[in-house]
């Protein structure tokens, strides 16, 4: 089959396109012909050598696809060959062909194309299990997600919107500024010229922030924190490595919460798709929260997909297509 192969650790220039062996789906998994995946964030990481896949997960980067069943594996019911899906992933996207544990593939949702459903799962899985499973944000309360123009930040924006948030959330160009706010934003902050702390305070404080930039903003969150509030940090984009003030969150009778998806249990990753397609997939199916499509192009131009992604400055999700 095709797939994404790399030549060792690096830039965008180390991806290229070639054959390798099909996959076969192992019990309780199914066989899926992709038809798009989506460029995430963690997979410029893994690229570089700083995200590896977990044991026993595809080589191949890609955390996301849809497309079309083509085998079951011993066990599976529930699923026809055909039928059109789209899965989360641990690994294994960018190619033509992927075994999926069943308990990760989800419908397709209604009124969605193939194409726009490939970049739904990571952003829905990811934003639907920090922000409501883990952080239990509720309708009236504030709540805070960074980079609002990201494939994370539109999705986050949209479901705390459709499920009553007070949003807020961070962009810089004047562009990104406004799909913020028409996509439900109470308030969109330049991180250029505005500080959200300032902003925050002014109203009480978030209840609930969600931060992938780590390090580099950890001392402000917390101070833009409500009482009772809760910080989920899901990336580092800013760094590693920071200093918690303990007595500010003391005060404030804060939590700071940091989660990854990818190495999760199966039974967990199960049950948080689960869980999107009976909260989030009725809201995506009614027009309340849609796929950011920020960009198509075929699979062969990876490489150029992962130059835009580092360059910044886009707006929702950058889709291959084969």
């Amino acid at each position: 089959m095709r797939a994404v192969v790399t030549a060792g650790d690096g830039g965008p220039e180390v991806l290229s396109v070639g054959e390798v062996e099909d996959p076969r789906p192992g019990a309780g998994e199914v066989l899926v012909d992709v038809v798009a995946t989506a460029v995430n964030r963690a997979d410029t990481l893994q690229r570089m050598g700083y995200y590896p896949p977990p044991p026993g997960a595809s080589e191949i980067i890609g955390l996301e696809c849809s497309g079309r069943i083509t085998e079951l594996g011993e066990g599976v019911e529930g699923w026809s060959v055909g039928d059109e899906v789209c899965a989360l992933l641990s690994g294994g996207g960018y190619a033509s062909r992927v075994a999926v544990p069943v308990g990760q593939v989800m419908p397709v949702p209604a009124g969605v194309s193939l194409v726009e459903a490939a970049c739904l799962p990571e952003v829905a899985a990811t934003v639907w299990s920090n922000v409501f499973m883990t952080a239990h944000l509720d309708k009236g309360e504030r709540f805070l997600v960074h980079g609002g123009g990201g494939g994370i930040g539109t999705m986050a924006i949209q479901l705390a919107a459709a499920r009553g948030a007070e949003v807020y959330t961070t962009a810089g160009s004047p562009e990104t500024l406004e799909l913020c706010r028409s996509l439900g934003a109470t308030r969109a902050i330049s991180y250029r010229d505005e500080d959200f702390v300032e902003v925050l305070t002014e109203v009480g404080g978030a209840d609930v922030i969600l931060d992938n930039m780590g390090a580099k903003y950890l001392g402000r969150n917390v101070s833009a924190l409500a009482t009772n509030g809760r910080l989920v940090i899901i990336g580092f984009q800013g760094g590693t490595k920071g200093e918690l003030d303990i007595s500010a969150l003391l005060r404030k009778r804060g939590s700071v919460t940091a989660t990854s998806l990818r190495a999760r249990p199966l039974v967990e990753k199960a049950k948080i798709c689960c869980e999107v397609v009976e909260n989030v997939w009725p809201l995506v199916a009614a027009g309340r929260v849609r796929p950011i499509v920020e960009t198509t192009m075929p699979l062969e131009d990876v490489a150029r997909a992962h130059q835009l992604m580092e360059d910044g400055g886009r707006a929702g999700k950058i889709v291959l297509t084969l």
